[in-house]
């Protein structure tokens, strides 16, 4: 058998033992998982550093095998650290079994007993923490309405469609009256309609729970960016970049989090003049402005003549004639219509080794071999480092 957690020696600093009245409702200190032990583990989460504060809700974004649902599992108890510590409102809740930690967990797969009637799985957790009978069917009937699944209290989830079951499962979550609610991949398994109008719901009952903490686990970068107030991008187990969604898509630190967040072009440039946040590059033959966000601590200033990357996503470019005179000369290589845009592939002039993503509006409909003339926005693009 697998062994999950083990070898964690070091014992948490005696100062977190005490709660904390301002703390935040959830801490991630120097989290490492790793699964098997010597030469054989396989680390699946390593040195993971967050806080989220009561009422904040944040998005754990990466591909597949990224370490989401690893970091959610060694918050909700059910996988062990190998080092580091997690607190709950200054608690430290490492070691405490998952339900005692009193977290609301939302599982893709819903995770309903296919036995018991709606108001029953509801009650499940209530019945769990022995909360007196009396005010057993008040919570469940609350947590039920806030929902909208009153209606269907006495149904078992095989007469539910996938979404009133996901919703069973988010009100189950909900009757504990948690502090701190954790989602994973909750809308994986619904269909695109269905995913639409569970966000809507899922943003309204964010609203409604102003003081509890979401953690978000996705690879849907939509569901992110409509929910979160924070992204925690995520790669090869490690947190690869963490702040507001706008920042993050305005002005990504990395080039993995330009290129996964939006699916941004990223154009190979030299760095000419910098005045403060602006910089002059030049790439294909061309000199453009572009913006040059101040580096973070530890990384090296954009110093003239240096590499770096142009971040320029495919909405902001254009598609013009070829007389127009600030474009670049390109040809389509690949057209695909996607419902509200086209997505162009761009072979481009002067940049032999780079293919330029551009959305044109509508089914527009493009040759393949056409040439065509693009215009990069003013300002082109943003800096981001190069790996």
């Amino acid at each position: 058998m697998t062994d999950i957690g083990l070898g964690r020696t070091t014992a948490a600093p005696s100062t977190t033992t005490a709660l904390e009245k301002d703390s935040p409702a959830i801490v991630f200190d120097r989290v490492g998982v790793s699964y098997g032990r010597g030469r054989k583990a396989t680390a699946a989460l390593v040195d993971f550093n967050l806080r989220v504060a009561a009422g904040e809700t944040v998005a754990l974004l990466g591909p597949s095998g990224s370490g989401k649902s690893t970091a959610l599992n060694a918050l909700a108890g059910f996988v062990r650290p190998t080092s580091g510590w997690v607190r709950l409102a200054g608690r430290d809740v490492t070691d405490l079994p998952p339900a005692k930690r009193g977290i609301g967990v939302v599982l893709q797969s819903y995770a309903l007993f296919p036995h018991m009637r709606v108001t029953d799985n509801v009650a499940f957790g209530l019945r769990s923490q022995r909360v007196p009978r009396a005010q057993v069917a008040g919570r469940v009937a609350e947590a039920l309405d806030m929902v909208g699944m009153s209606a269907y209290a006495g149904r078992l989830p095989r007469e539910l469609s996938g979404g009133q079951q996901q919703r069973v499962a988010i009100a189950r979550a909900l009757a504990i009256r948690p502090k701190v609610l954790l989602l994973d991949e909750p809308l994986a398994a619904l269909d695109a309609q269905l995913r639409q109008s569970m966000l809507a719901e899922l943003q309204r009952l964010k609203e409604a729970l102003p003081d509890t903490a979401m953690l978000y686990v996705t690879h849907d970068q939509s569901e992110a960016l409509a929910l979160a107030d924070r992204i925690v991008v995520m790669n090869d187990a490690r947190l690869m970049d963490v702040d507001t969604a706008d920042n993050l898509w305005k002005r990504p630190p990395t080039s993995f989090t330009a290129a996964f967040l939006g699916g941004a072009n990223l154009i190979p440039c030299t760095v000419g003049r910098v005045i403060g946040t602006s910089a002059l590059v030049t790439f294909a033959h061309k000199t453009a402005n572009t913006e040059a966000p101040q580096p973070a601590v530890g990384r090296v200033d954009w110093a003239p003549g240096s590499r770096a990357l142009l971040c320029v996503r495919p909405h902001a470019l254009r598609i013009v004639s070829l007389g127009d005179r600030d474009a670049l000369r390109a040809n389509v290589t690949a057209a695909a219509w996607r419902g509200a845009t086209t997505r162009l592939v761009l072979s481009v002039g002067g940049m032999p080794d780079q293919l330029l993503d551009v959305d044109v509006p509508g089914n527009a409909r493009f040759e393949i071999g056409t040439e065509v003339g693009v215009r990069f926005p003013e300002p082109a693009g943003v800096l981001v480092a190069s790996p």
